[in-house]
């Protein structure tokens, strides 16, 4: 805390304060950079609960901590059952909270508490490769390095969350939407040093 305003650690010697409430393109940017994982609901193709919603829990990462690209990206294997429900339909949501990070417990607030800013993206998650699954490995290999050593015989791969919805839950009054655009367009970072 610094003058009474709400601060988080993001980058060695640099602090970062959290956006206001009313900047709410830049408060999705703000935790999506902050979280390194996200929990994913697809829609099921396994028995007993084909057709349903399910959810699963996932590494991200868009990029170093203070510099992030707003692109969730993950280290996927068909292996794993959401996997196999997003080659039937690849659209999903991914649901990411700064509960995951010190803030909120710090503020004393509940995970559902609304100033526990969460967000929901919509959208679909595709397979990349090329220069932007280069970049997808350098994002998440910095912020999970065990997935180095991952087993290579799972045929992992790197994907993305193509976004074409977002949520926001970040005060009273209940969830705002911001378009793609806005979302890529927003800076999440201002320095304060």
């Amino acid at each position: 805390m610094l003058s009474g305003l709400l601060l988080l650690f993001a980058m060695p010697g640099e602090l970062y304060r959290i956006p206001p409430h009313e900047e709410v393109a830049r408060m999705a940017r703000f935790v999506a950079n902050q979280c390194n994982w996200a929990s994913m609901a697809t829609i099921s193709t396994h028995e007993p609960v084909q057709g349903q919603p399910f959810s699963n829990a996932f590494s991200t990462s868009d990029g170093p901590v203070g510099s992030g690209t707003g692109v969730p990206y993950m280290y996927l294997t068909t292996m794993e059952i959401s996997v196999q429900d997003l080659k039937v339909n690849p659209q999903a949501s991914l649901s990411m909270s700064l509960a995951q990070t010190d803030f909120c417990k710090n503020q004393g607030y509940d995970p559902q508490d609304p100033l526990c800013a969460h967000i929901i993206f919509s959208g679909s998650v595709l397979e990349i490769n090329g220069t932007e699954a280069t970049f997808a490995k350098k994002a998440l290999f910095s912020r999970h390095p065990e997935m180095v050593d991952w087993p290579t015989d799972h045929n992992w791969f790197f994907a993305k969350m193509n976004i074409t919805k977002v949520w926001v839950l970040d005060y009273f009054g209940g969830v705002k939407t911001v378009t793609p655009e806005d979302y890529f367009k927003a800076t999440p970072y201002k320095r304060h040093h």
